[in-house]
């Protein structure tokens, strides 16, 4: 039986504080498919404050909110993604499935020198 190739995951670093990885894209396409920040973050087993901090991280690094919230009350609250945000998500993962397609042969190469059991 072949194992299945290694996956990559991709970091983009943009400074000394400012990153932009797998976590805070599922984080960001959460929000997207649930419309809720406190949704998401329950998907992810986040509390709702760390979700925040990620959030606001990003709309830092950015410059820009990446999500935009509405009040609850009787129109019930939530949240979607702005124009940036759905950007941000399509761009890292394209960047994702391109950096993986070209680098095909080295993936194929580390999980071809793994031990039988190996975890």
């Amino acid at each position: 039986m072949t194992s299945p190739l290694p996956q990559l995951s991709i970091r983009i670093v943009f400074g000394e504080e400012d990153a932009l990885g797998k976590g805070k894209i599922q984080l960001l396409e959460r929000i997207a498919e649930t419309g809720s920040i406190s949704a998401a973050a329950r998907s992810m087993d986040m509390s709702y404050r760390r979700a925040w901090q990620l959030l606001e991280a990003l709309n830092h690094t950015f410059g820009r909110p990446l999500a935009q919230t509405r009040k609850g009350g009787n129109q019930r609250g939530g949240a979607t993604l702005t124009p940036a945000g759905i950007t941000v998500c399509e761009t890292y993962r394209r960047l994702q499935a391109r950096a993986a397609t070209l680098l095909a042969d080295e993936l194929t190469t580390l999980s071809s020198l793994r031990l039988p059991g190996a975890s």
